[in-house]
């Protein structure tokens, strides 16, 4: 090794399964530098999680309101670097040299800062996500998007911008969509034909929730009412599956999915084709089941035609197929991130990201009829809810992607539940999610 163990300890780690890359690095002093952005439920998870790893160190992070990096420092104990509130870029080199957590309000502050190696987007909004993934691309730096919403929206542009810098664009492990994923990614590399992929829905369906209906619950369950109405009407479960379709391939068979209450014991017999008893038309197809013992998990649905592998499965106590169901019951949220910030670092690894060309979106339903001069609120709220078309139906509808609704104003009045159109909305200025979307757009050659 050289001298200071330094591009050595690199290069080996590189080698290595990520564990023992990890190790490596802990020992010759060479962590693995993380900037988080946002430092509310998300970010703090992170803090407490990262503080227990070895081998990976938030550096430096960034809130709106410091003291909520005070907070998630007090949460993950003395493995966790003190904050130092700073306001400059020299003032964070210089607190990160010193073993401090650089805690500053601007996020450019972090993504471009030298000492970091991997940025990850903890914002949970779409706007603020897009901005926070161009500056880290820019800046040369591996960024983690735990911002769905803003992948589904831009993140064919955003993985091609990162491809182009040398960089890694990569949603975080843990969620669902990176949770199904890798089960794609198994069955797929045995060369099983992917019939359907999807996950267990963890709340109850009402798609005319509002925050109002949920504020006790909420409450009782230390959650923001408005997070929880995401999961409540159907829209994050919709934003899930579609950035599975964007990462796939895989389509909504329908509008909104078929969401059927099928059993984790029977997954493989409801999302298979009509022909064979199931609920699609077609092989190849996102959805979601409302059975209760099929959430927190994700699935995937494999296809065996050879009699050999259906004998074998059927001696491993599978199934007669030809469908046979794939599961993971469970899936650890934000406590899996790191994961996917080592992956970007050591390995040049992307757990998850968009396809060149999106195959489906998630478009703007309305909750009630909207007026001119209605200004649509964030995901969660009063006026919207998502629902998942496939990227031909949803240009045909001239649907406003979801990602781009947070401050739209109404221009065109709205039935409840119809489509919110493009021209039914105007955008909000310096829109940043915006403005990516169009690069997108011209980029794919819409």
């Amino acid at each position: 090794m050289s001298a200071d163990g330094g591009t050595d300890v690199l290069a080996a780690a590189g080698r290595m399964a990520l564990a023992e890359a990890l190790e490596l690095r802990e020992r010759h002093g060479r962590p693995v530098r993380v900037g988080l952005i946002g430092a509310g439920q998300m970010g703090t998870d992170l803090l407490v999680q990262i503080a227990m790893m070895a081998g990976i160190d938030v550096v430096a992070a960034c809130d709106s309101t410091p003291e909520r990096i005070e907070t998630g420092y007090a949460m993950a104990g003395a493995r966790c670097r003190k904050p130092e509130v700073v306001a400059r870029p020299a003032d964070v080199s210089q607190a990160i040299a010193r073993g401090r957590l650089a805690a500053v309000q601007s996020p450019d502050l972090v993504c471009r800062a030298p000492e970091v190696d991997v940025v990850i987007d903890a914002t949970g909004n779409p706007n603020a996500g897009a901005l926070v993934a161009l500056t880290a691309i820019e800046a040369r730096k591996h960024i983690v998007m735990m911002n769905v919403e803003a992948d589904i929206t831009v993140g064919s542009y955003l993985a091609d911008a990162a491809r182009r810098a040398g960089v890694v664009y990569t949603l975080g492990a843990g969620d669902e969509p990176t949770s199904t994923m890798e089960l794609i990614r198994f069955v797929r590399t045995l060369g099983y034909p992917v019939v359907a992929a999807g996950k267990g829905k963890n709340n109850a369906f009402n798609v005319d929730a509002t925050p109002d209906d949920h504020r006790e619950e909420a409450l009782r369950r230390n959650m923001n009412p408005r997070m929880l109405v995401e999961f409540v009407d159907g829209t994050k479960t919709m934003v899930e599956m579609v950035a599975i379709a964007n990462a796939t391939g895989l389509v909504p068979d329908v509008p909104g999915m078929h969401g059927p209450v099928a059993p984790r014991a029977e997954l493989q017999n409801y999302f298979c084709p009509k022909e064979d008893g199931g609920v699609l038309s077609k092989k190849g197809c996102v959805d979601f089941s409302l059975a209760k013992d099929v959430a927190p998990g994700v699935f995937c649905i494999a296809e065996m035609a050879h009699p050999r592998l259906r004998e074998r499965m059927n001696d491993l106590h599978l199934g007669p197929g030809p469908y046979y169901t794939f599961y993971r019951p469970y899936h650890l949220t934000s406590l899996e991130v790191p994961l996917s910030a080592a992956a970007a670092a050591i390995h040049h690894e992307s757990h998850m990201h968009a396809l060149a060309k999106p195959v489906a979106e998630v478009a703007c339903l309305a909750k009630c009829a909207l007026k001119p001069g209605d200004v649509l609120g964030r995901i969660g709220e009063y006026l919207y809810r998502g629902y998942a078309l496939t990227r031909p139906d949803a240009r045909a509808r001239r649907a406003l992607p979801i990602g781009l609704a947070q401050g739209a104003r109404i221009v065109k009045p709205v039935e409840k539940g119809t489509v919110i159109t493009w021209d039914a909305v105007e955008l909000p200025e310096g829109s940043h999610i915006a403005r990516v979307r169009r690069l997108q757009d011209e980029m794919i050659g819409d």
